[in-house]
């Protein structure tokens, strides 16, 4: 590969001055003949030039190109280049079957494919208007196909056939919180929690197994709370012909119709994630208001989903994994060791399917509990969804085992500027302690983006049951708590309708009331977000909870981009109530800071807190906040091996508390291992490989990672099913390193392990002179490699050469005429203050030094054994 800045030190106005002005005559076959006397030469009958001479043309042999099919970059391959049957003087690029197949092309446009050479190139005349030219100077093979030959085309998404996934590996990810924090009415208490994946990749199969635990400490030191489990073990793939995914092992049922619950077994559900962007669902997400620096942890039947350290103030988490479904716990624990949780229904959308469509979702297995293992007799669900027009899609499913069965039918409707419906009916039945229940329930769902008025309706949903309805996972509790003995009955109350903690309830919902609204007011540069959410029962009390959110940009006078935000919450379940209310103002302050003074009442007392927060750099930000009687500090860094979050908080007369975070992993290859920040524990992952070389900066779409002492780097910010770009940061390269190839693009398949290598090339640059054993020079455009195939400089008039990449005592290939001609030594010591003089360096013939391994076995090129003079 030639890099154009160095090209352009090489050979300096010299060979561009005079190529700009070469007086040559295309030919119809492609010829161009120079005329050499404009060029400013001293020896102009020592000149090798034949790359140059035919317009295009590409010598036979095998190069490695970046594909790129109508301006957009996959893979980087091997390309072969042959001589074609009408033309044996000139060349034409092999379009492999393999190739080919990653073009995307629909299916119909199949069979109109011609070949070449017994089957192994493609004829691209077969595809009228496709058009397939290679670019040496940029290593690159550009493919033109018109639109109707292509399956599907969007931006940063490829079809199946140009999937990657991934090379073998192992991984190591975790995310671990430690909290130590001294109470004035309970002494000292210190707790280390955490979760992660230990997993495995072995082709196209992930091999996963989760852990969580959580350690507490009372003051004298003895452990109060020690646990630790793994939470499933299970393995799963991608089905790209049937766009589904499978998962064998242990799982959570992931279902539109009915509820959650743990299971040992295998699903095999079409997969959104692998359809193009526009097709896919949402992810839910969750807000609230942190008093004091805390730790938010959000779990789904015991099984820990996401843990993190959050600053004082309004959070929103936005991250999780858009395959969730279903009731999560959400657990605000304060440094103050207040705790509070809640509950949020994830909403979906209505269940819509493109015409002639049909997704499904089949499972089968045995329950299980995160805490006593199995529970349950065998199961087997399925549900799918047919869009049968623009307009319409069919719905339904069903799900039971000996003593339960449930079945589910629905109806969704496109309403086009008025939004998105559906409507589906359930009916279970089931036989559990000598009881026979069966009933209904009904459900009606509702989405809608009004763009004209900057408003969205992200879900409203309603759902009644009847009184002896039950969901799989309520059936399932049932069979293990009772429906009237001791440990339960119908709810979480005694004799006396105290509530009695520990208990769990048994069915009787009655209704659910979601609805989720965004919107933007923009000439008041307002925007506002609520989400409500109520859960009635036959046989207790309640269970609700809203948000509401309110922010509003404005200027004052000379001061610019100030805010005003308003955030406020109500919770009821059961007996207990919680209430919050967070008034905010923020302005800029100094370069990148920002000063918020807000006003905070929650459990009943007011707080009045100044904070201030700024960026120290790309990696690093920090919030510093004062109240009352209190102070609080919270750092987070995006580290190379880890992303960690301090925090450290004071309150007079009630506590001191000290928190980190690191959230991390760890990645082995066959390629080599590095240990690095991790976004997705167990998700996606790319391995770059810089050449050796380290300390060269990488990054995919967040801060740059620096590669370690081994050249290897591992990019942790990857989508799967994505077109995804890893580069060098060219700004922050060290002085001593070039890259000439700064960018790779690839799609990785769901937890894959990507690699991919850059060239790099590493050393000192300087002038040098080049002399063979008789005295004379190589020939002018005559080319330089080290032994790792990088092209280091190209040969200008008199043996001149600017060589990058110098290392002492390192050899160098000198190339002409399409052969491997002669070997330079670099000197073994270079000057510790740089490289100031010209090199005067003596190539040698490569028949006369045997020691050399053979250029053949470097280049795959033959050696011209008959004319190795100059």
């Amino acid at each position: 590969m030639l890099n154009k800045s160095k090209v352009k030190h090489a050979l300096g106005p010299s060979l561009f001055g005079g190529l700009i002005s070469l007086a040559g005559t295309a030919l119809a076959a492609g010829d161009i003949e120079f005329n050499t006397d404009v060029l400013d030469l001293n020896d102009r009958t020592n000149i090798d030039l034949s790359q140059f001479a035919r317009s295009g043309f590409i010598l036979p042999g095998t190069y490695s190109m970046v594909v790129q099919i109508n301006t957009q970059s996959i893979s980087e391959q091997s390309v072969a280049f042959y001589p074609p049957d009408n033309d044996p003087k000139g060349s034409q690029a092999c379009l492999s079957p393999s190739l080919v197949e990653q073009l995307g092309l629909k299916e119909s446009g199949g069979a109109k494919l011609a070949w070449w050479k017994d089957g192994e190139c493609l004829d691209i005349e077969s595809l009228p208007g496709m058009e397939v030219s290679g670019d040496l100077a940029t290593s690159t093979l550009n493919i033109n196909l018109p639109q109707a030959y292509l399956e599907y085309s969007a931006i940063n998404w490829d079809p199946p056939s140009r999937w990657d996934e991934g090379v073998p590996g192992v991984l190591v990810d975790y995310n671990m919180t430690a909290q130590s924090s001294h109470q004035r009415s309970e002494g000292n208490r210190t707790n280390l929690s955490g979760n992660g994946t230990l997993g495995a990749n072995a082709g196209a199969w992930r091999l996963r197994a989760d852990w969580q635990g959580r350690v507490e400490q009372n003051s004298e030191g003895a452990a109060r709370h020690q646990k630790l489990e793994w939470s499933r073990y299970y393995a799963y793939r991608a089905i790209p012909a049937l766009k589904a995914r499978l998962v064998v092992g242990e799982d959570y049922l992931y279902s539109d119709l009915f509820d959650s619950f743990r299971f040992t077994g295998a699903a095999l559900k079409s997969d959104e994630s692998q359809l193009p962007p526009n097709l896919r669902g949402y992810a839910p997400e969750v807000v609230g208001v942190a008093k004091t620096n805390a730790k938010v942890v959000i779990s789904q039947q015991g099984r820990v989903l996401y843990e993190s350290l959050v600053a004082a103030g309004p959070f929103r988490i936005r991250d999780l994994n858009d395959a969730v479904t279903g009731r999560l716990d959400v657990r605000v624990e304060e440094q103050d060791g207040s705790v509070h949780t809640s509950q949020v229904d994830t909403a979906s959308v209505p269940y819509l399917t493109r015409p002639g469509q049909v997704r499904y979702k089949l499972a089968t297995g045995r329950p299980s509990n995160l805490q006593y293992g199995a529970d349950g007799d065998a199961f087997a669900t399925g549900e799918f969804s047919w869009g049968v027009s623009n307009g319409w899609s069919l719905f339904g499913g069903g799900i039971g085992d000996n003593n339960y069965r449930a079945l589910s039918v629905g109806v969704g409707r496109d309403l086009l500027a008025f939004g998105a419906v559906s409507l589906d009916v359930s009916r279970s039945h089931a036989e559990v302690w000598d009881e026979t229940l069966t009933g209904k329930s009904y459900r009606l769902q509702y989405s809608k983006n009004f763009e004209e008025y900057d408003s969205q309706v992200t879900f409203a949903g309603y759902r009644f049951s009847e009184k002896n309805f039950l969901s799989m996972s309520e059936y399932l509790d049932a069979r293990h708590y009772g429906l009237n003995g001791e440990l339960g009955g119908r709810g979480k109350y005694d004799e006396n309708g105290v509530y009695r903690e520990g208990w769990r309830p048994i069915g009787g919902s009655k209704a659910l009331y979601t609805v989720t609204v965004n919107k933007q007011f923009r000439d008041l540069g307002a925007t506002v977000y609520a989400s409500y959410s109520k859960q009635t029962y036959w046989e207790r009390p309640d269970t609700q909870r809203w948000n509401l959110s309110v922010a509003r940009y404005f200027n004052v006078g000379t001061i610019k981009n100030m805010s005003l935000s308003l955030n406020m919450y109500r919770s009821q379940e059961f007996n207990h109530k919680d209430n919050g209310l967070a008034l905010t103002v923020s302005l800029p302050f100094g370069r990148s800071g920002t000063l918020s003074m807000d006003a905070n009442r929650a459990g009943g007392q007011n707080r009045y807190t100044t904070r201030y927060a700024d960026r120290i750099d790309e990696r690093n930000s920090y919030q510093l906040s004062a109240s009352d009687n209190g102070a609080s500090g919270y750092l987070s860094h995006v580290g190379d091996q880890a992303d960690i979050n301090l925090s450290a908080s004071q309150q007079e007369g009630s506590y001191t508390s000290l928190s980190m975070s690191a959230r991390g992993g760890g990645t082995l290859t066959p390629y080599g291992g590095a240990l690095h920040r991790t976004n997705s524990i167990g998700g996606t992952r790319l391995m770059v490989d810089t050449a050796g070389v380290p300390d060269v900066p990488v990054r995919g779409y967040g801060s740059p990672t620096r590669s370690n002492a081994f050249g290897k780097a591992v990019i942790s910010d990857i989508s799967s099913y994505q077109r995804t770009a890893a580069s060098v940061d060219l700004e922050h390269l060290p002085s001593n390193v070039e890259a000439t190839q700064s960018v790779t693009q690839l799609t990785l398949t769901e937890g894959a392990i990507g690699y991919r290598s850059l060239e790099v090339i590493s050393g000192e640059k300087a002038m040098a002179v080049l002399r063979l054993p008789d005295g004379s020079s190589p020939p002018f455009g005559a080319t330089v490699r080290n032994t790792k195939q990088q092209d280091t400089g190209i040969v200008n008039d008199g043996g001149n050469v600017y060589l990058s990449g110098i290392q002492a005592g390192e050899q160098m290939v000198v190339s002409w005429g399409g052969s491997e001609r002669c070997v330079l030594t670099l000197p073994g010591t270079l000057p510790a203050d740089g490289l100031t003089d010209a090199l005067q360096l003596r190539c040698q013939m490569v028949a006369a030094n045997p020691s050399l391994p053979e250029p053949a076995a470097l280049t795959g090129k033959p050696i011209d054994t008959e004319n190795t003079s100059s």
